[in-house]
């Protein structure tokens, strides 16, 4: 920030810093002035010290007083003129700030580089409202562009208490690692994910498989207050691709046929499919673990003979438990009576998971619909299958790519959204399915997930501190709160943050797509963004529209 905007040249100068400390944060005494009603918890504000501004965030907000008589013996109701003498003077309001970045407010760079806080500012420096050209300055803009010409940042909301003021993520660095949204249920996890979802795709920083359990992402889906909102593949018919496992329902709902039928058969499975399921189909230990027995004596038929065969003869050709072997094949069969399932395999079958790979690579996102199968065992059985298939894959085309150092052999990066993704990632299983490594270790061969949950403490502690960027709505549990906030610094003041968020359209967006933890109110996903992303203009910067304000005024 030049000097000719600092802090002190600001109508909105709001209080002087006071106390504090690098490790607590510092305290702001609010002007008698302000109304301590107009300080809201998540909101920005700059400090400006000796030599830095301190771009920050307010955390907490106290009332205290002078004397403690005042408290004792407070003015009447009626009283009003005591009341505003006292106020300011003997009566005051403190402001707790948490400094998130700092930035050298002499430099004469529109942009000054932005460096982690190291230090504090002095005594009685002054504290203003952050504008829209501080959070420009600091979270990026969407007319930014990366060295190749592409759109690097999406405006995913306004900072709280900050109208109108757009705040980015980083694309670039949002797609480099796995993300997560976390919420309560009614909180809105499925809109945000479409807004992040729809920034990937308009900017073609990646490509997505979304396992679309309620038919919410392609064609459309409900509002809990009624009607319906646009699908991805509404917004984005060239760049979207539409697999269902239930064709029929998707044409009865949509008037529209999918663009690939989706059929699963036994020989596709594996046993390690099978083991996130353990609860869902309350399978002992020991009767999922003969999946095994089962895979190294029958090979990929292993299914299909457990499904047709006797549970004792193929327990003694095993060497299994019988009982144990009994218990799986009475669960499994189950999966029998669903039409998309097949235990034999026809000649000339069409492989639907390589065509849905195929559709990948082209660089074309798929949602993957489950229409009438939404049922959690159906859910949780498919998408393993499919993102192991697609983890093998990504492996060999990410060392190919090594090996030739070409552009051209690159894979797009890939996005896999999962919802109940609990499920696929507790403590028990994450090690064993393909999400788990794909979250540890698929970072390297262009894979990420984003993860979609309303219970982050039954996650795999060692799948969360992988997760790179969190958007987080309202939860309740101290447990869930405790582990959405896994590895962040400042995790005390911020859980008071999260205290504070309404139940809807808020949410606190941290980790690395952005450089500081921030509270939006995410953006709407309506006509207005709709029209956003079907609109190919170029949209201005702030300097570009401040000059168009200089030339009126």
């Amino acid at each position: 920030m030049s000097q000719a905007s600092s802090v002190n040249d600001r109508p909105d100068k709001i209080g002087v810093i006071t106390h504090g400390s690098l490790n607590q944060g510092v305290e702001m005494k609010l002007d008698a002035e302000e109304s301590i009603e107009s300080i809201v918890a998540g909101t920005f504000v700059v400090v400006q010290g000796e030599r830095y501004d301190f771009f920050s965030m307010i955390t907490d907000v106290t009332i205290d007083a002078a004397n403690e008589s005042i408290l004792l013996h407070p003015p009447s109701r009626e009283d009003d003129l005591l009341r505003r003498v006292l106020q300011g003077a003997g009566t005051f309001a403190t402001v707790s700030l948490r400094p998130m970045l700092m930035m050298e407010n002499r430099a004469n760079e529109e942009y000054a580089e932005v460096k982690p806080v190291k230090t504090v500012p002095a005594h009685f420096s002054a504290v203003a409202k952050a504008t829209e050209e501080d959070v420009a300055r600091v979270f990026g803009h969407e007319a930014n562009k990366d060295d190749e010409g592409r759109q690097r940042y999406f405006n995913v909301g306004e900072p709280l208490g900050m109208d109108g003021i757009p705040l980015c993520i980083d694309l670039h660095r949002f797609v480099e690692r796995s993300n997560a949204v976390f919420g309560k249920t009614g909180t809105g996890k499925t809109f945000v994910t479409r807004l992040l979802l729809a920034g990937t795709i308009k900017a073609g920083r990646a490509v997505n498989l979304i396992f679309d359990m309620h038919s919410e992402y392609g064609f459309g889906g409900k509002k809990e207050e009624g009607g319906f909102v646009r699908g991805l593949r509404e917004l984005f018919p060239s760049k979207v691709t539409i697999f269902s496992l239930d064709p029929k329902g998707t044409r009865s709902r949509t008037n529209v046929l999918p663009d690939f039928d989706v059929y699963l058969y036994a020989d596709q499975i594996e046993p390690g499919d099978v083991l996130p399921l353990r609860d869902t189909l309350n399978l002992t230990a020991t009767a999922a673990e003969s999946t095994y027995a089962l895979y190294n004596h029958f090979g990929k038929n292993w299914l299909t003979a457990l499904l047709h065969g006797d549970a004792a003869e193929i327990a003694e050709r095993c060497g299994a438990h019988e009982n144990a072997i009994g218990a799986l094949q009475r669960k499994l069969r189950v999966f029998e009576g669903y039409e998309f399932f097949k235990t034999t395999s026809p000649e000339g079958k069409i492989d639907v998971i390589e065509a849905l790979m195929e559709t990948l690579e082209t660089g074309k996102s798929v949602v993957f619909e489950f229409g009438k199968y939404d049922d959690l065992k159906v859910y949780l059985l498919v998408a393993n299958v499919i993102t192991r298939r697609i983890r093998e894959r990504y492996e060999k085309l990410a060392n190919k790519h090594f090996q030739t150092r070409n552009d051209a052999d690159k894979p797009h990066p890939l996005i896999i959204t999962i919802e109940e993704a609990h499920k696929f990632l507790a403590p028990g299983v994450a090690h064993e399915t393909p999400f788990g490594k794909i979250a540890r270790e698929m970072r390297k061969y262009f894979v990420s997930l984003l993860v979609v949950d309303q219970r982050p403490s039954a996650i795999d502690e060692e799948v969360l501190s992988q997760i790179g960027t969190k958007i987080v709505a309202q939860l309740n549990d101290e447990k869930d709160i405790g582990a959405a906030l896994v590895g962040v610094s400042g995790a005390s003041a911020l859980r008071q943050v999260l205290a504070s968020l309404d139940s809807r359209q808020q949410a606190l967006l941290l980790g690395h797509a952005v450089p500081m933890p921030v509270v939006v109110r995410t953006r709407s996903y309506d006509e207005d963004f709709f029209a956003a992303m079907r609109d190919d203009r170029k949209p201005r910067s702030f300097a570009e529209a401040k000059k168009d304000i200089d030339r009126l005024f």
